[in-house]
């Protein structure tokens, strides 16, 4: 199939009523559309109130006397960084750059203005860069720092990394960078958020687990795999672009243990879907360990850990739609979406929830 075709199997419209420029508060008051995919029954009810509506368990072994604990929620723990920095040319025309990732001495980024090989970008009196070359739609730039100062230079001038649609947020950037983070964000990495994370508090994580619910973290650094958008290349080769991930020791032990309770493994966030079936290995045992993944996840695929998903409403057109329709099926995602447009729910990062069990 070609890209614009199924690209255009993808597309819907949303009102720009509809996107979300700032998050619910508290978070946990977002709204929560919860999708059967037996009955396919869609219910409506809050954040707050997700405990209520997340499979326990599947039938229990034989075996285990009572039953095994319940369901076991998994988390991305990567921490957003200030990645979006705004350079001077000499010609005074400004430049607005997102840090993507360190390649050796240089770092690559994405910039909304052309460029020009051996250009000097200004930062700051202190500290400018040298555009290198052109990398497909990216370029590399040459700090006049050591590339160690980096995470400083970073946090001193970067703001908040928040996507093109939310363009009129009235938080200012002290609230930017402290919304558009997880309350439990620990590693630093991240140029978007993993935003179904987003609707989680501390009161409402130590609500699951007093009901019964396994906590895990996973570690995904979000980038262009999960954001861009999508290409013919990646298409036929069934890859996106690369993204960190690691699963440590601990928590590969207790999603194995639970698989063997026969207990649901429940992704937080696509980031979380896409770290587990990169992980898991021939047998169906999660492998601990850092490594990369380009895993493009569509209709076709089998889930191999994931049994259920927890996400927010996509933008139209993305991998991230295709994704969450390997679970649901592609129209009964776009008819869910219909119904969530009625009742007035938010989408995009800052929008409302989605539990698809």
């Amino acid at each position: 199939m070609k890209l614009e075709k199924l690209l255009k199997q993808y597309d819907y419209h949303v009102p720009p009523a509809l996107i979300a420029q700032q998050p619910a508060r508290p978070r946990d008051s977002a709204r929560l559309l919860v999708y059967d995919r037996k009955t396919k029954r869609v219910q409506f009810d809050i954040f707050r109130n997700l405990g209520k509506y997340l499979p326990a368990r599947h039938a229990s072994p034989r075996g285990i006397a009572g039953g095994p604990p319940k369901a076991m929620l998994v988390f991305n723990q990567t921490k957003v960084i200030p990645a979006r920095l705004t350079l001077t040319k000499l010609s005074g025309g400004k430049v607005r750059v997102l840090y993507l990732a360190t390649e050796g001495k240089n770092i690559r980024v994405l910039a909304d203005r052309a460029l020009s090989p051996t250009e000097i970008l200004k930062l700051s009196k202190h500290y400018t860069f040298t555009a290198v070359r052109r990398a497909n739609n990216q370029w590399l730039l040459k700090p006049s720092f050591p590339i160690s100062q980096l995470k400083k230079v970073l946090d001193r001038f970067g703001v908040a990394p928040l996507p093109p649609y939310i363009k009129h947020s009235p938080l200012n950037e002290t609230e930017r960078k402290a919304q558009y983070q997880t309350v439990f964000a620990k590693r630093s990495g991240s140029v978007a958020a993993p935003t179904a994370s987003l609707h989680f508090t501390k009161t409402l994580i130590a609500k699951l687990k007093r009901q019964g619910f396994g906590i895990q973290y996973v570690t995904l650094h979000v980038n262009l795999g999960t954001f861009a958008p999508l290409t013919s290349a990646q298409l036929k080769n069934k890859h996106l672009h690369r993204e960190w991930y690691e699963v440590n020791d601990h928590t590969a032990r207790a999603i194995n243990e639970a698989k063997l309770q026969n207990r649901p493994i429940i992704a937080v966030g696509t980031t979380v879907v896409r770290t587990l079936e990169s992980a898991v290995d021939k047998w169906g045992k999660i492998q601990s360990g850092a490594r990369e993944t380009q895993l493009f996840i569509q209709p076709g695929y089998t889930l191999q850990v994931v049994n259920s998903l927890i996400t927010n409403f996509h933008v139209p057109k993305s991998s991230l739609m295709m994704l969450v329709a390997s679970l649901t099926g592609r129209k009964p995602l776009l008819a869910t979406y219909e119904e969530a447009k009625k009742a007035v729910f938010r989408f995009f990062s800052f929008g409302d929830g989605m539990l698809i069990r």
